[in-house]
This record gives structure tokens, C-alpha cells and sequence, in this order.
């Protein structure tokens, strides 16, 4: 047949690291090959390099193979796969044949090239693709459980199964004969499967700070909190993040973990086959000690754990209760900063998982009615407001904006067509000792320098004042403004909020414009 007869067709081609067999290029020579022997012709391919077969979502190369076939826009008429688990190892066989079942209601239909049955319709067809595709997913179950298995065994030997190593910590591959060859650097993994990971201690400045941390928690009862604030003022670097802003989470990761104390654990959670990650039990976890040198001797380990232990585990809902209204009569009020910097108090989330939410255990302590609550309550009045104002944003401008989050530990930005970000902030109002009102503007690291969306709150806090766009935030992370401040003057005042598109580019290109002039007159 020749080519200006032949059928178009696209090609898909998916490999994980299985066999060589399912290399991109012997599965293209098959499909090659096939096509030749029925009339078609290749003139699209789509790949998977690396990806399981088991989700859609990572597979970029399958779909925009569907987005293409389903918009009617295909320049090809028929899909060749090399066999049914090429198409997909889908643990339900309804998903693999539903993506088929798209091709071919678009009147493209799907072809497995080496597989012993044509995939026509036909009775046997079905069976056998039926029978096919539980195979293939039955296959990804079971190399997972093997997988499991042998993952298990080595980290009861003491060598660590992936992830990073921790603050203080580094990775060290060793041959299978356990030679030491490198240490690895931070997103390097092994080559060779035979190789193994080991942790040894860090540089010595990173495990006196591990040190103090474990210091600080047991001998002077400090919070996590309060721990973090002090690194931060002597400028530790951070393990988590840029800059040397410590947290509260990041200082209980170390001191929670046991691998400080030369333990290597596994199996802490679960997500086998992508389902969603699971906490297992303790009794489920591979604990292996003595497998690293430690940086913490186990008596000051342990030590920190029943410190843990003592604050929420252990207790009743009565004392619980008790601790809190022992707080409430120190202090006169409750709220996630006076708790937080209490050794005494239980964590938050110890009191949300007891109780079901702040709240709730603020009123059993006899805190009073939850509109009484003050710094929680407006804090998740004010997080309802930012949510609402997005969405009127998106909603009024949804051709020429997006919601964005440049990292998942910052908020939401809103992003303009032309690629301008713009950060927003909700300012609350307040009274200063004089009892005069001003607005509080809390703004972090990755705002500074960014064109801001100011949303003023009224005195009450409970709605919108005005909206205010300007380029040129102080450089701190806290200030107060008054009702008519000057600073203000320095961006644009917006009557309502279907304004700000049009106020965001007169910031900016008045900003430009200022720019070039002191150019100039320099």
C-alpha cells in the first residue's frame, strides 16, 4: 500500500522502569512494524518517559493524546499501543477502558499491536482485553507488595529507605560491600540498586544547633515556638526554607524523630498505588536501632518523648480542660499564641484532635461564647474574607486573571494576563493606646517589592473599608497606618473592587514611568 493511501495514526508509548522490552524504541519498532503489515502510517507520538501506569494525572504524554482525539482536531485516525498495559496498569479496569472508550466515541479507535487478539469488538476481544487489563493492574499490585517486602527487610538491616535526611544529618552510599563511595547531596539518589544509604552526623555547627534544640525542650522547658523564635534572632538557618525563619513544626520534626537518636524507622505512612497517604500504626513501623551514630543519646530521647506524651497522649479531657482554664486565670483569655508559648499547655492540634476544634475546647474550658474568643475568631473571619475577596476577583475578571500560589507554604496571588502577580493582604483595623483607629499591615519575606491589593476592614472587622494597589511596602514585617496616611497616597485608591484591573496596570505604569525619569535626570 502506499503512503498517500495509508491511515494516519498516533502513536502512544509508555515506559516506567519494568523491562527493557518496554523501552520507548523496541516499542516504536513494534508499532512500526504493525503498522506497515495493516496500512497505517505514524504521523504523531505521544510519550510517557518514566511514568507508572497507574494514575492519569502524571502522565502528560496520554493526556493530550485524549485532549487531542476528544476535540475533534486529530490530523490522525487511529491510536496504536503496543499492548493493553502500555495503555495503562489502572487498578480499576473501568478507568482503562473508559479513556478507550473516549478514543473511540470520537471515532478513533485504539489498536494493541502485541497483543494475540484484534481489538474489533468481538466477543473473545472483550474477554480477553477484560482479562487483560486485570492482569495489568494486578501486576503493579503485586510488584508493589514485593517492593514493600524488600524495602522492610533492608530498613530493620539499618539502611534508609529515601527521603531527605534531616537537619544535622547527611547521606552516605555505601557499596554492597559497605564501602563507603559519597556523600550524597541533597536530590542525588543511588545508581546502583546494590548500593545502600546510611546516615552519619552533619556539619558540627548543624548538630550543636540539634543539640540545643533538645536542650532547650527538656532542661528548660521551652516551646517549640519559643525555640524557633530565638534561632530565628540569632539567625540559624532554616532546614525547611529559605532565609532563617524558624517554626514551631519544623523544631518538633527534629525533636520527634528518632533517627537523632541512631533509630532508623520506616513505614511511618502509607500510599501504596498512589491512593492517599495513610498514618499506619506504631505496631506497623520498622524500627532499627543502633543503625546510625547519634547525635542524641536515647536517655535525653526519651526524655523529649514522655515530655510528649505528658502533654496530650496521656491526659484525659478533664485535664486537659484543667490546663487550659489554668491558662484562661494566668492570662485572662485563650487564644494559639498564648497556648503555643506555654510549656505547660498541650499543642493545638492536640486540643483540635481531642475536642474537634479550638473553639469547642475554649467553651468546655469556660472561656465563655465563641464570639467572645477575640484573636481565633477574627483570625478565621478574616481568612473567610480573603477567600470571598478572591473569589469576586476571579469571578468578575475570570479572562484576565488567575489565582495563583507561588509556594504552597505562602498564600494565594492573583496573576493578571500580562504575567504581573499581585499579593493581597487583608488589614485589620485596631486602637492604638490613645484609643485612635489604624490599620495593622502583617506582610512576610516573599511580599516585599511586590504590587500589593490593600484591603482595608472596617472597625469591626467584619467587612471591607476600601482597596488600595501600591508597588512600594516598607520593608518590615509589621506597621501600622492611619485612616488618612500618606503612604497611602504613594499607590491608588480603588472606589470598589471592579476597578482593579484597570488601578493594577495605572500602578505600574506609573511606577515605569517614575523609573525612567530619575534615568533620565541621572
Amino acid at each position: 500500500m502506499t503512503a498517500s493511501h495509508r491511515i494516519p495514526a498516533a502513536q502512544y508509548l509508555r515506559m516506567s522502569t519494568e523491562h527493557q522490552q518496554y523501552s520507548l524504541e523496541n516499542q516504536s519498532v513494534a508499532i512500526k512494524t504493525y503498522a506497515d503489515a495493516h496500512g497505517f502510517e505514524v504521523v504523531a507520538t505521544y510519550s510517557d518517559a518514566a511514568r507508572s501506569g497507574i494514575v492519569l494525572k502524571n502522565r502528560s504524554g496520554l493526556r493530550q493524546l485524549l485532549k487531542d482525539t476528544v476535540s475533534g482536531a486529530a490530523q490522525y485516525r487511529a491510536i496504536l499501543v503496543y499492548d493493553v498495559s502500555r495503555w495503562g496498569r489502572f487498578q480499576d479496569t473501568d478507568e482503562s477502558a473508559h479513556y478507550e472508550f473516549l478514543c473511540k466515541s470520537a471515532g478513533i479507535p485504539v489498536h494493541y499491536c502485541a497483543e494475540i487478539f484484534a481489538n474489533d469488538g468481538s466477543l473473545p476481544s472483550l474477554i480477553m482485553k477484560a482479562l487483560k487489563r486485570t492482569m495489568a493492574g494486578e501486576y503493579s499490585r503485586e510488584l508493589g507488595v514485593k517492593t514493600s517486602i524488600g524495602m522492610r527487610r533492608l530498613a530493620a538491616l539499618g539502611f534508609k529507605q529515601g527521603g531527605p535526611a534531616g537537619y544535622g544529618l547527611r547521606r552516605v552510599l555505601l557499596s554492597s560491600t559497605g564501602e563507603k563511595r559519597q556523600t550524597l547531596a541533597p536530590g542525588e539518589r543511588k545508581s546502583l540498586t546494590t548500593d545502600r544509604v546510611i546516615l552519619v552526623p552533619g556539619p558540627p555547627e548543624e548538630v550543636q544547633v540539634v543539640r540545643d534544640i533538645y536542650r532547650m525542650f527538656v532542661l528548660e522547658k521551652k516551646s517549640s515556638h519559643t525555640i524557633a523564635a530565638q534561632l530565628t534572632r540569632k539567625g540559624v538557618p532554616n532546614p525547611s526554607m529559605s532565609g532563617v525563619n524558624w517554626n514551631g513544626s519544623t523544631v518538633q520534626n527534629i525533636v520527634r524523630h528518632p533517627r537523632y537518636a541512631g533509630f532508623n524507622v520506616f513505614g511511618q505512612t502509607s500510599c501504596r498505588l498512589h491512593t492517599p497517604r495513610v498514618h499506619l500504626p506504631r505496631s506497623e513501623w520498622v524500627v532499627a536501632p543502633n543503625a546510625f551514630e547519634p547525635i542524641i543519646d536515647r536517655s535525653m530521647f526519651e526524655k523529649v518523648q514522655q515530655r510528649f506524651a505528658h502533654l496530650t497522649i496521656n491526659l484525659s479531657d478533664a485535664e486537659l480542660l484543667e490546663g487550659l482554664r489554668a491558662l484562661l486565670k494566668k492570662h485572662g483569655r485563650l487564644n494559639t499564641t498564648i497556648i503555643t508559648n506555654s510549656p505547660e499547655a498541650a499543642s493545638v492540634t492536640g486540643y483540635v484532635k481531642r475536642f474537634g476544634s479550638l473553639v469547642r475546647a475554649f467553651e468546655l474550658a469556660g472561656h465563655g461564647r465563641s464570639d467572645q474568643f477575640g484573636d481565633d475568631e477574627t483570625r478565621s473571619r478574616t481568612k473567610a474574607l480573603r477567600r470571598e475577596l478572591l473569589a469576586q476577583i476571579e469571578a468578575n475578571f475570570q479572562s484576565e486573571v488567575s489565582i495563583v500560589w507561588p509556594d504552597r507554604r505562602f498564600r494565594a496571588h492573583i496573576r493578571l494576563r500580562d504575567g504581573l502577580v499581585v499579593a493581597v493582604v487583608i488589614v485589620r483595623s485596631a486602637r492604638r493606646a490613645d484609643k485612635s483607629l489604624c490599620w495593622e499591615i502583617r506582610s512576610s519575606h516573599h511580599q516585599l517589592g511586590s504590587l500589593m491589593l490593600l484591603a482595608r476592614l472596617d472597625e469591626t472587622n467584619r467587612s471591607f473599608l476600601d482597596f488600595h494597589l501600591t508597588r512600594n511596602i516598607k520593608p518590615k514585617q509589621w506597621f501600622r497606618i492611619s485612616l488618612r496616611d500618606s503612604w497611602l497616597k504613594k499607590g491608588k485608591r480603588l472606589r470598589d473592587i471592579s476597578q482593579f484591573c484597570d488601578a493594577a496596570k495605572a500602578v505600574v505604569s506609573r511606577a515605569s514611568g517614575q523609573t525612567r525619569r530619575s534615568r533620565t535626570s541621572a
